[in-house]
């Protein structure tokens, strides 16, 4: 099975450290959002990734090709036209079984047996408040009558928004009738808020006589906003081995500090991920994540993201104090 994955977005929510660095590349719980991706689908037996690339794409190129053995094909994607017009310029490499993963969604779900469907199949997961997602609607055989983006109202002919949301991942086994969907898509022009959506280009798929079924996914990440990426690693640091013990310093689990960083007389966690060539001095971190080559020296951070490079100090104070005193440093 091959799969396609879009990573061309600008990620301007996580503005500003997408100005310089592609929102897939940030880090989290230990690696970039890519890594987790790629290593799921490396141990599916995925050996070949067409990537859909746009804003710092030669970023993510160098990043691919460095550290990973797929035979990966990279797609330009001009302008930011949505992920359906993502899927649609690499459809010419839907030769067979594929699947599609959202490059900015971090899922834990039961992927080795959704690939092994006989149909095509989309991942889903109940939520509270469906009218910030892509949702479905299904028949009695659990299969997908009906794909809405973000609706607002309860669509035509029902009395409820339903509560599946799509949550980035798909598996495609009939390639050749998907292909023709993406291109009618496109040929018709179906857009809403000036984006070509999969959902459309699904329904397309569906209308023509495809059958869709729906796996269960448990847990997924968006780590599109600076909170969701801090509530991601939350959650997936929960998961990781236990964080190395550095003298002199004291760490709590659950934390990630790359072998190559620099951590001295701090308190580090819980819920921190100290990447790569980061120098952390005198410091008390939580729920944090302080990119790759970043310092930070005399500060006390909680729910902070430090970018790649970046410097934070604070002032270095001494204090004798008294019994029943009081002070405030500005």
């Amino acid at each position: 099975m091959n799969a396609i994955i879009p990573v061309a977005g600008r990620g301007t929510r996580l503005r500003p450290h997408t100005h310089t660095q592609p929102k897939v590349l940030m880090n989290v719980a230990g690696k970039p959002i890519l890594a987790h991706i790629l290593d799921e689908l490396g141990s599916l037996g995925i050996d070949e990734i067409t990537f859909v690339v746009g804003y710092l794409a030669e970023q993510v190129e160098e990043f691919v090709r460095e550290r990973y053995p797929f035979r990966a094909r990279f797609v330009y994607q001009d302008e930011a036209l949505g992920n359906g017009h993502a899927i649609y310029l690499a459809r010419e490499h839907l030769t067979g079984p594929t699947l599609i993963v959202f490059g900015d969604t971090i899922v834990e779900g039961d992927l080795r047996g959704a690939i092994r469907m006989p149909q095509s199949a989309i991942g889903v997961h109940r939520v509270d408040n469906p009218r910030a997602f892509g949702v479905v609607e299904v028949d009695g055989d659990g299969f997908v009558r009906r794909l809405w983006e973000k609706p607002e109202q309860p669509p035509a002919g029902l009395s409820y928004i339903p509560d599946l949301a799509v949550v980035g991942v798909y598996v495609i086994q009939e390639p050749a009738p998907f292909r023709a969907a993406l291109e009618e898509m496109v040929a018709q022009r179906r857009t809403a808020r000036g984006e070509y959506w999969l959902a459309d280009a699904l329904q397309i798929f569906i209308d023509r006589g495809a059958r869709l079924r729906t796996f269960p996914v448990q847990h997924w990440y968006d780590c599109g906003t600076p909170e969701a990426l801090l509530r991601a690693n939350h959650a997936l640091l929960e998961n990781t081995p236990p964080p190395r013990e550095i003298p002199g310093t004291s760490v709590i689990p659950p934390s990630s500090i790359a072998e190559s960083a620099v951590v001295l007389g701090s308190v580090i966690g819980p819920y921190v991920t100290i990447a790569e060539g980061a120098h952390v001095v005198n410091s008390v971190l939580r729920e944090s994540i302080v990119n790759a080559h970043a310092r930070v020296e005399r500060v006390v951070l909680e729910e902070s993201i430090i970018g790649e490079n970046a410097t934070v100090k604070g002032r270095q104070v001494r204090i004798n104090i008294g019994d029943s005193s009081e002070i405030e440093l500005a």
